[in-house]
């Protein structure tokens, strides 16, 4: 006698349209599900990829404490890679990366008040974080290269 197996999960996995017809609903969203164009999507999906490259960030925060604990050579060995080409690329992008999560997680905290649904003003949020991004990237490479130079 063969055993059958319910998953209690199943009964949410069915849902009606509008007009009473069942529907199978998906497990969950991917990308497959998105219109990568579309403003909302786009920017949830960038939220979530610079929320990883923090991760990834912090794992070279913690080469660059611990070199600094352990001596000048290890020290200035993770300093001569955070100069180099590829170094400064991985910084510039961490930069751009850290401003995008954090004007998005402000504007996430706005929706989370009840504001800003409507579509000309996820429109104007999500151009806002993808501007202010790029000119607060900038400005901060500008703040730094100048107290470099001092």
């Amino acid at each position: 006698m063969a055993e059958n197996h319910h998953d209690a999960r199943e009964a949410t996995m069915v849902g009606r349209r509008t007009d009473g017809t069942l529907v199978r609903r998906p497990l969950s969203p991917h990308l497959q599900v998105y219109d990568m164009l579309q403003m909302t999507s786009a920017t949830s999906i960038m939220h979530r990829i610079t929320g990883s490259a923090w991760s990834v960030g912090l794992v070279f925060f913690v080469w660059w404490i611990v070199a600094l604990a352990s001596g000048p050579s290890a020290y200035a060995n993770v300093q001569w890679f955070m100069g180099s080409f590829i170094g400064v690329i991985l910084l510039f992008g961490l930069t751009a990366a850290i401003w995008y999560h954090t004007l998005a997680g402000v504007r996430h905290l706005y929706w989370d008040a009840g504001y800003g649904y409507d579509i000309p003003t996820t429109y104007r949020t999500g151009w806002a974080v993808i501007i202010g991004t790029g000119v607060l990237t900038v400005l901060t490479w500008i703040v730094a290269a100048i107290a470099w130079a001092s």
